[in-house]
């Protein structure tokens, strides 16, 4: 895709393809049986509607960057490099009206409009006008009618939300799954800890997607955890953890699927180790303490494992060169809806501001 010299890493923006690194992706797929097999049944307009997701989501966030240095938002949290941990997953399960749920982070943001959510309504809530999803009241949003429960500020909170969906799933007996996203920093709050053992012990229908992302706001992961990643952690609750490479959507996505098979047949919760890293700073105001806070090599090797690249690369090399042309045309598509999501998120900004009085009436109504 495109790279924006203004808006991507500067690693991404003369990224080449690597064929040692696609071959890796696709070798890691060949090599384990089961998810190979997910990956051979998709299909190739499966295939593509995966690229049209993480492209769809790295747009989204050039246009909240774009918002901020234009001085329309303070800030914004982006997810820039972890794209196919959020989009691997969410086209792992049935997105409504077939009835799973997800409870994304907020720089889970592409879970919400690949499960229905306009990418408009998702930049109105950003903007906080009153027809926003959260009704003017701040970024957090969701829409339980769409399957998306909106998340929390307090980092982990979420996991006990999402554990008592999956409890209602179980009693009900209706075949429904749960499933939200741990960034690596946020395993170090107690909800999680006691949302991962009440999950466990019920044997509920949930999946945990750990998010290892390598830093927790300015704390590198090695200041704040000990244990070799998180695989074995995970079992440490009872919990079946399974090893996922973040960058290769194909992995999450395999992976997600078993994982989501698993609950349905009665063998969650399952935890899924997604190894990424966040190619930023904990949000747009701080991205040069992140640069400071790692190896200049650190951002070089990762920023050669684009999620998205690496993608193009390897649908080239699985649909063949002539994919090249319908990579193009999905791209062409995607800005002409992101575009046309700014605008209209910005019409409402100017003609559906949210009212004090309105707020008031939300909090002591």
């Amino acid at each position: 895709m495109k790279r924006y010299t203004a808006y991507d890493p500067p690693e991404y923006v003369g990224w080449e393809p690597e064929a040692a690194l696609t071959e890796a992706c696709l070798d890691a797929i060949r090599s384990d049986p089961a998810r190979n097999a997910i990956i051979g049944d998709l299909g190739a307009e499966k295939l593509l509607d995966l690229y049209r997701g993480m492209v769809r989501f790295r747009l989204h966030d050039i246009a909240l960057k774009r918002w901020v240095r234009q001085g329309v938002i303070s800030k914004a949290w982006l997810a820039t490099g972890e794209e196919a941990v959020t989009i691997g997953a969410v086209h792992a399960i049935r997105r409504y009206p077939d009835g799973d749920v997800v409870g994304p982070m907020i720089r889970n943001a592409g879970a919400c409009h690949e499960m229905g959510m306009s990418v408009a309504d998702m930049l109105r809530s950003y903007l906080g006008t009153s027809d926003a999803p959260s009704g003017g009241r701040d970024l957090h949003f969701g829409d339980p009618r769409l399957g998306i429960v909106a998340p929390v500020s307090v980092v982990g909170g979420l996991c006990g939300v999402m554990g008592g969906y999956a409890l209602s799933f179980l009693r009900r007996g209706e075949d429904r799954v749960a499933l939200t996203w741990i960034g690596d920093g946020s395993t170090k709050s107690g909800e999680v800890h006691e949302a991962l053992n009440f999950a466990a012990v019920m044997k509920l229908p949930i999946v945990f997607v750990l998010q290892n992302n390598q830093v927790a706001l300015g704390t590198r992961l090695d200041q704040h955890h000990r244990a070799d990643g998180f695989t074995g952690w995970a079992k440490g609750y009872g919990i079946t953890c399974l090893a996922v490479d973040g960058n290769s959507v194909l992995d999450v996505h395999a992976a997600t699927a078993l994982a989501v098979r698993a609950c349905r047949e009665g063998r969650g919760p399952v935890a899924l180790a997604a190894e990424t890293f966040r190619m930023g700073g904990h949000a747009t105001h701080d991205e040069r303490e992140a640069r400071a806070t790692f190896p200049e090599a650190h951002f070089r090797d990762w920023g050669r494992r684009d999620p998205i690249g690496l993608y193009e690369d390897c649908l080239l090399r699985l649909l063949g060169p002539e994919t090249q042309d319908r990579l193009g045309e999905i791209e062409r598509d995607v800005v002409e809806e992101i575009e046309a999501a700014q605008q209209e998120a910005l019409s409402s900004r100017a003609t559906a501001e949210a009212a004090p009085s309105d707020e008031e009436a939300r909090c002591y109504g």
